[in-house]
């Protein structure tokens, strides 16, 4: 069965209650597997001149200064220990996404089930070598806006630090939104097909409007894994909020709490539908025989006749 990850991301706006209303709502509403937040270390993340730069869009900025603005939507490591306590008593895996080495050291030390690499950061190998040799769960990453050198080289990486058994790897465009041409599906099968065999897992990172192609993607990806014999399909994570209207980079490109519900839903009867028939008459179908289907030795004098 797919997992599906709600990205909370920076969506919670700075504010520990909304972030905890977030869990609850992707827990209890949606029926989500994880909810994943993002951590950075702006100092460490950011250049002198990036820091002090005003934010590309200043109607979605929280600062004077794009430093500014990423400071004030960051949670300290206390916060998120706490907000991993919610997760655990609301039912719900706790994770998040590091964009920097200190971010890695303090959410390594929470010890979450999967910790994730976004595409930005992808190549970052101190950062991910930390994890490979102080961190015992799954390492996720995504490959947006990588090329194909850059990914040959990461998956080498991960096999040289013996830990690419341990290692899910997305499908993802980056963009926010993107638009269905550049979604790309794909590439799921691009990743189960290289990389299928030398890794744990396949996933998709969807930033795209809707759940139809999530759905595709689920599809596609299991389809693979019977035609391939290897390659797992094991994880969709989409971006989630309570609000798209709010004020922030991502929320135009997240689901509200609805659609992420019916994602949820969705992907779990596709999941269950996504099966051959281990008998030749299924017990639904023998019912139906029974009643509706022509019996060839009960019209034999028709047969005759003719």
């Amino acid at each position: 069965m797919v997992k599906v990850i709600a990205e909370i991301g920076c969506n919670h706006m700075g504010d520990m209650d909304v972030a905890k209303e977030l869990i609850q709502v992707a827990s209890h509403v949606c029926k989500a597997d994880v909810a994943k937040f993002q951590k950075r270390n702006p100092k460490e993340l950011l250049t002198a001149d990036e820091y002090i730069t005003p934010h590309p869009v200043p109607a979605n900025s929280y600062g004077q200064t794009y430093g500014e603005h990423r400071e004030f939507l960051e949670l300290n490591s206390g916060q998120h220990k706490e907000l991993a306590e919610e997760c655990r008593l609301n039912g719900i895996e706790y994770s998040t996404s590091v964009w920097d080495l200190t971010s890695a050291v303090e959410i390594a030390a929470l010890k979450p089930s999967l910790i994730k690499i976004p595409s930005a950061t992808n190549q970052h190998y101190e950062l991910q070598e930390y994890l490979c040799k102080n961190y015992e769960g799954e390492i996720h990453v995504s490959t947006g806006m990588t090329t194909k050198e850059e990914m040959n080289r990461m998956i080498s990486f991960y096999e040289v630090h013996g830990r690419a058994k341990d290692l899910v790897v997305y499908a993802c465009t980056s963009g926010y939104p993107v638009a269905f041409g550049d979604i790309c599906l794909y590439e799921i099968t691009a990743l189960q097909e290289q990389y299928g065999e030398r890794v744990k897992s396949i996933g998709f990172s969807g930033h795209h409007l809707g759940i139809a192609a999530d759905v595709a993607a689920l599809a596609l990806g299991s389809a693979n894994r019977e035609r391939l014999g290897y390659g797992n399909f094991e994880y969709i994570e989409r971006h989630f909020t309570l609000d798209r209207t709010w004020k922030g980079t991502d929320h135009a490109a997240s689901l509200e709490p609805d659609g992420m519900r019916k994602l949820c839903r969705d992907l779990k009867n596709v999941s269950a539908a996504l099966a051959t028939k281990q008998t030749e008459l299924l017990d639904v179908e023998i019912v139906q025989r029974n009643k509706l289907k022509w019996d060839a030795n009960k019209h034999g004098d028709l047969l005759e006749s003719a």
